[in-house]
């Protein structure tokens, strides 16, 4: 029986994949390594929290004494700890340089040091940087990033690359387009709105809104890292994504029209500093080598995703309190 580290495994997407390998495989144990930070929230796995193939260790990744215990005797780590949201970022690099660079530096020591055999990095299209209006993201575009988040998370994707070629690890790297669904922290587009909408609240549109980004659900994005897991080759970056571009002025009038709100409620503020214009994935190098495709139409994704926030009120009034609604605050409070 293979036992992942997943470390990150509170978060949004962390969270979302102990689930998918807990319901799809039967024969993998899973540690998840997590040091609870704003949006980890043991709260997402209750539902597994006494499952026979589950454990949870508190721990942060920069401590290289924590990573060596949980490490001991796994057969792959999966790393989606990420201090992951570009506004932060503007705000603060420090966090995003120490966990996303230190800490990935030391998870890829560990790694090294007890022979694990499979490192998969979790990255993001953001590294690219933004397109004009034509062409996509392959896996040969050149690093751009524009952000102190998407330039740590190709700083990480780097160094791993450099282990690879240095030591002869096994690793490999994926990177996704935006994901949306079950469980994602309220500071992201599509939750933010669900949930200010919910509650008749404004949504903040930054500037003009004709950003664009390309959406998959999180569950197909579970599903690529597992095959990327199983199937991926050492040294190689698979890229994700849901073939759904939309400008953001766009899903947010969808968004309106699903919760039966008026437009009078969308509030356009100062925009982003080095706001990305567009992300698009060409995602056909892991559909012809990993035999995966997305799966979830944006519709109806987007249409349970709505109801999952409906059905779990409780769920977001525990993590819109306390230090979510200063930062939101500070956020958009005077733009």
């Amino acid at each position: 029986m293979p036992t992942l580290l997943v470390t990150g495994g509170c978060g949004f997407i962390g969270s979302n994949f102990v689930r998918y390998l807990l319901e799809t495989d039967p024969s993998v144990s899973i540690i998840n390594f997590d040091c609870l930070t704003y949006a980890g929230n043991l709260e997402n796995l209750a539902g597994v929290a006494q499952h026979p193939r589950y454990r949870f260790v508190r721990g942060d990744i920069t401590d290289r004494a924590a990573v060596e215990g949980a490490v001991r005797g796994v057969d792959a780590i999966i790393n989606f700890a990420a201090e992951s949201h570009v506004d932060r970022s503007i705000m603060d690099s420090a966090p995003f340089v120490r966990t996303n660079v230190q800490g990935t530096q030391v998870l890829l020591d560990v790694a090294r040091q007890q022979k694990v055999p499979r490192f998969v990095q979790v990255s993001t299209d953001e590294v690219y940087g933004s397109l004009g209006p034509q062409g996509y993201f392959t896996e040969t575009t050149p690093l751009h990033p524009n952000s102190p988040y998407s330039a740590s998370k190709a700083a990480a994707d780097l160094l791993l690359l450099s282990y690879v070629h240095t030591f002869g690890i096994d690793a490999l790297i994926t990177r996704c387009s935006n994901n949306y669904g079950p469980y994602q922290f309220p500071e992201k587009l599509i939750p933010l709105f669900i949930s200010n909408l919910m509650r008749n609240e404004p949504v903040p549109v930054y500037g003009d809104g004709m950003q664009i980004r390309d959406w998959i659900h999180v569950r197909d994005h579970c599903a690529g890292i597992d095959a990327a897991w199983r199937k991926g080759k050492s040294g190689e970056v698979y890229n994700f994504g849901g073939r759904c571009e939309k400008p953001n002025l766009e899903l947010t009038h969808l968004l309106l029209e699903l919760l039966g709100k008026p437009r009078t409620l969308i509030k356009h503020v100062q925009d982003r500093l080095g706001h990305d214009r567009r992300y698009a994935i060409d995602c056909s190098k892991a559909e012809r080598d990993l035999g995966w495709r997305p799966q979830v139409s944006f519709d109806r994704g987007l249409r349970e995703t709505i109801e999952w926030y409906k059905a779990n009120e409780s769920w977001v009034l525990n993590v819109r309190s306390g230090q979510y609604l200063k930062y939101y605050e500070r956020q958009y409070g005077n733009r």
